[in-house]
C-alpha cells in the first residue's frame, strides 16, 4: 500500500432503532450476537458482536435518520445450520435458505425495526 492508496481494515454496520433496548436484547436473544459495549446515560449506542460480525445500533432519538432503513449481507460458512438456529430462537425470517443464479445461498430476516439482514454462503455456481 502506498500513501496515495491507504489500507482500509475494517468496517461496522450501524442500524438505527426505535427502542435501544428492546433492538438490543433481541440481537442478542433472537440472533445470537453479545452485546460488546454500550454508550451513554441513558444508553442510546451499542455494540453487538457475533464471531468477525459487528453490528452497532443507534437509538433513532440520537439521529436524523430513521428507522428501519438499514441493510447488511452476512456471509456464514453453513447458511442451513445458521437459519435453523435463528428460526428456533424466533427471529422474524421473511424466506428460508435457497440458491440463487448469482451464486449465492441465502436468506432474509429482519430486526424489530425492518432493517433487513441476508445470511449466505456461496455455491459452486458462483
Amino acid at each position: 500500500m502506498t500513501a496515495d492508496n491507504p489500507m482500509m481494515v475494517g468496517a461496522a454496520t450501524i442500524f438505527v432503532v426505535a427502542d435501544i433496548a428492546g433492538s438490543t436484547a433481541h440481537y442478542r436473544d433472537a440472533l445470537g450476537f453479545a452485546v460488546t459495549f454500550e454508550y451513554g446515560d441513558p444508553t442510546y449506542y451499542v455494540c453487538l458482536c457475533r464471531d468477525e460480525v459487528a453490528l452497532h445500533l443507534i437509538a433513532a432519538t440520537s439521529t436524523t435518520r430513521s428507522p428501519g432503513q438499514g441493510g447488511i449481507c452476512v456471509f456464514v460458512e453453513d447458511v442451513d445450520a445458521v437459519h435453523a438456529e435463528l428460526k428456533a430462537r424466533g427471529a422474524q425470517i421473511l424466506k428460508p435458505p435457497q440458491d440463487y443464479d448469482y451464486g449465492m445461498r441465502d436468506f432474509d430476516l429482519v430486526d424489530l425495526d425492518g432493517n433487513y439482514l441476508t445470511f449466505g454462503t456461496g455455491t459452486a455456481n458462483g
